[in-house]
Order: structure tokens, then sequence, then C-alpha cells
């Protein structure tokens, strides 16, 4: 083996070849889902149990070590060339969302997984560990709770959440004894922080801007601060016949007027230096009758940004406005917050670092911010963590139509490669 791979990126022939085993492998355990059809494999279920299994097969093919932690994550190590108890970690989440795609979240665990018996098939280890996880669950598609294998990683596992319940009356603590795991031990899971050197999870873009600029690959500066909220407009039904127009409280117009007001100040931000998106995703129209006068509307609301400030000004005022037009209308509000996140930051050093990759790779050397969470939210509150985005045609996720290339799977790889040699070495 070229001792040289350590200082540079993989030849071109070699990531080349790497990626076709990466599709190869995304390929292999999209197969293991519990929906006859689709890609959905879910937290704890007898797929994610198969999934585990089967990444622990394929690393032991090239003598890497692994094992399952007390949360369900799997891990896959590449032993340092001495002693140490440094580490860096790779990884991302191996569940899908029902009916998604084949790369979301997977890639970020097979293609790291690819690369690390590539070195050791060659003989090449480093000062440090480098490991592979893969999250159990990141998308909450079975109980509710999203993030839960980097969140027991990190000590942010909740103890409320064994009783998290799924569609069929199970507790997550029953799934975990299933699965053949003790809730009670999920904390035997931490990872000590002070011992990981970086946190680095590939991930599809996602959205349209790599495609749109003809580009395989980004870093990634930071994941946006999410806050979703419950509306509910209370009007007054009445016959679409008889009530006269100036007399009605139709909450679906008051409704209707604040959705399109809010988008378009939505779209007034995208130049802004912290750009706002604001989505309503949810309307429930009471009775619903064709000829009744909407008495009811409750709908959802979800704003967010890459800086929390700018996202609560917006939604403070965008509240501010449906009061008064509920006030207009002579309607009546309720409003729950449903979910809240804050706005992580990538590392700073690591993202320039991972910038710098991208540039030597590409000859654009861009850093996008994700609009979606991932593992690596979760992962940036307790050690230096950065992220690498990679093209998806249409930028289409959560969707049996998501797709991918095989050319920007080598690119990754290399940026990969040379991340991990040139970057966490420094």
């Amino acid at each position: 083996m070229d001792k040289a791979l350590l200082h540079k990126k993989l030849p071109r022939e070699t990531a080349d070849k790497l990626a076709i085993t990466v599709m190869e492998y995304c390929e292999l355990l999209a197969g293991y889902t519990q929906t006859q059809g689709q890609m959905d494999r879910r937290y704890l279920t007898p797929e994610h149990k198969r999934t585990n299994n089967k990444i622990a097969l394929l690393a032991q093919e090239s003598h890497l070590h692994t094992w399952q932690d007390q949360a369900g994550n799997q891990w896959v190590r590449l032993q340092a060339n001495q002693e140490t108890n440094q580490r860096i970690i790779l990884g991302s989440h191996t569940d899908t969302v029902p009916n998604g795609g084949k790369y979301d979240g997977i890639l970020g665990v097979v293609a790291p997984l690819v690369l690390l018996k590539h070195f050791a098939d060659n003989g090449v280890c480093f000062d440090f560990h480098v490991d592979v996880v893969g999250f159990g669950d990141e998308e909450g598609t079975r109980f509710g709770a999203t993030l839960l294998g980097s969140s027991a990683i990190s000590g942010k596992w909740k103890s409320k959440w064994r009783e998290l319940v799924d569609e069929n009356g199970v507790t997550l603590a029953q799934a975990m004894h299933s699965f053949g795991l003790d809730v009670s031990k999920v904390s035997e899971a931490q990872i000590d922080s002070n011992h990981v050197l970086a946190y680095l999870e590939l991930h599809i873009e996602q959205g349209p801007v790599l495609e749109e600029k003809n580009l395989p690959i980004s870093a990634v500066n930071g994941i946006a601060g999410a806050r979703r909220f419950a509306i509910t407009l209370e009007g007054k039904a009445g016959h679409a016949g008889t009530v006269p127009m100036g007399s009605r409280q139709d909450s679906l117009v008051a409704a209707s007027q604040w959705i399109v007001e809010l988008n378009k100040a939505a779209q007034n931000t995208i130049t802004d230096e912290y750009p706002v998106l604001a989505t309503v995703g949810k309307l429930e129209v009471y009775p619903g009758g064709v000829n009744v006068i909407p008495g009811s509307v409750g709908l959802s609301l979800d704003v967010r940004s890459i800086n929390d400030s700018a996202r609560d000004t917006f939604i403070t005022d965008k509240l501010e406005r449906l009061e008064c037009l509920a006030n207009a209308h002579g309607l009546r509000i309720e409003l729950e917050e449903t979910h809240t996140a804050q706005a992580v930051s990538c590392d700073t050093s690591f993202t320039e670092a991972m910038t710098e990759v991208v540039g030597l790779l590409t000859g654009t050397p861009l850093a996008l911010s994700s609009g979606a969470g991932h593992d690596a939210m979760v992962l940036a509150e307790i050690v230096p963590t950065t992220m690498l985005f990679m093209r998806c045609e249409g930028g289409i996720s959560h969707n049996p139509k998501e797709s991918i290339c095989t050319e920007d799977v080598s690119v990754s790889l290399s940026a990969l490669t040379m991340f991990i040699n040139e970057k966490v070495v420094i």
C-alpha cells in the first residue's frame, strides 16, 4: 500500500471502485424493510437488528472491531496503531421514514464503512481510532421522539422515553427488551467526549442547491433551529346561503390571508444574512361542509433559520399579525408550541478544513447550511462536529425517488479521506 495515501486524496481509480461498493451496500441494506415494496426500517424492529448484524458482518470481513451499544447503535472500529483513547467518529442513521429512500442516513454509515474496510485491507491505520456509528433512530417514526441513538451516546437520553408507545401499543422499554437490550442500561452507551477528536457526518443534501450549482459535495456550516406550533382559529360556522358576507366569522378566510402573508414575508428574507423558512404543512377545516362557513381551522406552523434570533423575531411578528387578523374577523386564537430546537453551528476550524477539502476536489470551496435536523445536532453539543453534503437528484429525500450517482460518492470518499488524513491529524 502506498503510504502517501495518508497525505492526499484517494487515487481516482480506487475511489471509483469503492464508490461502486458503497452503492451495492446501500442496495443490499435497502432489502431490510418491514413493509414490502417500500423502504421502511424503524428503530428496534427485526429489520433494524438485521441491518446492524449485516454491517457487523461486512466489517468483520476486513477484521474490523464491531459492537452494538445499549441503545441499539451499531459501531465499527479501525484500531489505532498505538495505545490510545483518542478517536474520531463518522456516522449517520440507519432508520428511515415510512416509504422513504435508500440513501438518507444509511449513506453516511456505509460510505465510511467501505473506507475503513479499504484501510484495513491495505494495512493503513492512524494514531487514533477511526469509528463508524450507525445510529438506530434519528427519524423518530416509531416512537415519536427523534435522535434517540445520538442522544444516548451524548448523555442526553431522557428516562421518560422508556414509556413512549408505538402505533401497536408497544412501549420503547418493551421494544428494547425484544431487541435484546435493557432500557435500564442505556447510560452505558454514553461516550467520553474528552477522547473524541471530531464527529463527521456525510449526508445527502436533501435540497437542490448542489444540483443547481452542478457540484457533487459541499461543507456544512450549521444546522437550522426549528420551532413548531399548533394553531387553532375559532370563528362561527353558518349556512353558506343565509349568513351575509359582512356578518361572517370565517376562520378559513383569515387563515388563508395569513398563510399568503407568511409565505411572502419568508420569501423577502432570501437575501438576508440569515434567511427564514416558514411552512404551513397541515390545515384542518371544521366542519368541512361544502355549504357551511368554516367555523374552525387548525393549522401547523414550522419556522427555521440558522440564526435563532432571526427566526424568533420573524415568529413574533407573524403571530402578532395573526392576532390582528383574528380580531378583524372576530376569531379566537389557540396557540401551542409543539417543538423547539436551537440552531447548531458546526465547529469553525473543521468546517473551514472541510470547505478547503471541497475546494481542492471541486474547484469551489462551498459551505451550506442544513434546514433539516441531523444526529450532528446532538453530537455538536459535546464534541467538535462537522458535516459533508452530497448532491441528490432533484433535492428529493424521504421519498422512494431518492437518487444519487456513483461519481459523487467517489468524490465524497476522497473528501472523507483527505479530512481524516490531513485535517484531523493536524
